[in-house]
Parts: structure tokens; C-alpha cells; sequence
């Protein structure tokens, strides 16, 4: 798993005007579903914390950069979350090191687009979900309605993932849900507000998923 010292440095400034254009409502309407014992992949530097609403009894906090997992800890303890235990633990989504249906939600915002393996870290979110447990995800993809903006995707791709910390901006994360054990239950299509983001990230999806039997 690439570090990226940088980027970690200056990633909450990047989303800030993001964040304040609709970004954090987003993140509010969906992480407000979660219950129970609750994992986040990826979590970077905190910004879906302040959500989490009191139904999460324990919240596990996973994100494989040390340098975004500082600032994470340093924003648990100048602003501790709601739920009244909380972890981080240093591992990427593809290798979670978590029993077999210990979850009952794993919360997924803009992750799919940095993993290394989306396939296998879908599948690992699966494994970890108990039976009746639910994914909620939020994430850009591979436009599926203009053929010219997903063709410019392709073509940013490389440079865009120097620059946005290893961001592919087209994953067809909507098709791999399904192809990776989950049956979606809910899938909303949008757009990430305009403030700050440039075009080929903008295509989105948000909803939840539950492990296929």
C-alpha cells in the first residue's frame, strides 16, 4: 500500500469546499443507517466521525496510510465520536484482520476508487458481515450515462491517481458490488457537488448492500 505523506497533508483542505457545497449531508444521510458493531474502510482523517449516530455501539476505524491514520487519531482526540468505543487499526481493506461475520456495518466513502484490489476488498467487506448486515457505501464511478465523460476517465486516470493519492476515477464499483457477493438492496445516482471536484470524479453512488447467501 503506497504512503502518501503529502496528500494526507493537505487532503482535508482539498475537500473542504466539497464538504461545505453538499459532500457532508451526503455523508450524513447515509452513515445515519449504521447500527450495531461497525467497521469504516478507509477512514482518512475522520470526516464521516461527527455522523455516527447512537445506535453504533463500536465503531472500528480502518485506514492503511500511517500518515492519514495520524491525523486520524489526532481528530479522535481533539473530537471524540459519539459512539463510546472506538479503534483504529492500520490495515487495508483488502486484508481486514477480522473474524468471519463480526460486523453488522461496514460504512464505505470514496474507497472503492483508491484500493489497490476493489474486487477482493468488496469481498473482505462481505466475509466480515453478519449474515443480516448491511453495507452502506458512497462512492464515484465510471459515468454510466455520457460515453464521453467515461472516456475521458480513462484517459485522466494515471495523472489523476499521481495527483489524488492513487484515486481511479473510473471504477464501475455499481457493476463489482454484485460481482463480489453483495445483492444491492438500494443505489441512488448522482453527482458530488461542483465546489472543488473536477468532472470526472463527479458521477455517484450512494446506498446499501447485503451479503448474498
Amino acid at each position: 500500500m503506497p504512503e502518501h505523506r503529502i496528500f494526507a497533508a493537505i487532503y482535508d483542505r482539498l475537500l473542504a469546499g466539497t464538504e461545505k457545497g453538499g459532500l457532508r449531508e451526503m455523508r450524513a444521510d447515509l452513515i445515519r443507517e449504521a447500527r450495531g458493531r461497525t467497521l469504516e474502510l478507509g477512514a482518512g482523517t475522520g470526516h464521516n466521525l461527527d455522523h455516527y449516530p447512537a445506535a453504533v455501539g463500536e465503531l472500528v476505524l480502518t485506514e492503511p496510510d500511517r500518515f492519514m491514520a495520524a491525523r486520524l487519531r489526532a481528530h479522535l482526540a481533539a473530537e471524540p465520536p459519539a459512539p463510546p468505543n472506538v479503534e483504529v487499526v492500520e490495515a487495508p481493506a483488502e486484508q481486514l484482520p477480522f473474524d468471519d461475520a463480526s460486523f453488522d456495518t461496514v460504512v464505505a466513502t470514496l474507497v472503492f476508487c483508491t484500493v489497490e484490489d476493489p474486487e477482493r476488498a468488496i469481498a473482505q467487506a462481505r466475509r466480515v458481515l453478519r449474515p443480516e448486515g448491511r453495507l452502506l457505501y458512497l462512492e464515484h464511478v465510471r459515468s454510466a450515462d455520457s460515453p464521453r465523460l467515461a472516456r475521458w476517465q480513462d484517459r485522466v486516470e494515471r495523472p489523476w491517481g499521481w495527483f489524488a493519492g492513487g484515486c481511479h476515477p473510473n471504477r464501475p464499483t455499481d457493476e463489482t458490488l454484485p460481482a463480489a457477493g453483495f445483492e444491492v438492496e438500494q443505489l441512488n445516482r448522482g453527482t458530488f457537488p461542483k465546489s472543488g471536484v473536477t468532472p470526472w470524479v463527479r458521477p455517484l453512488i450512494s446506498g446499501s448492500a447485503r451479503p448474498a447467501p
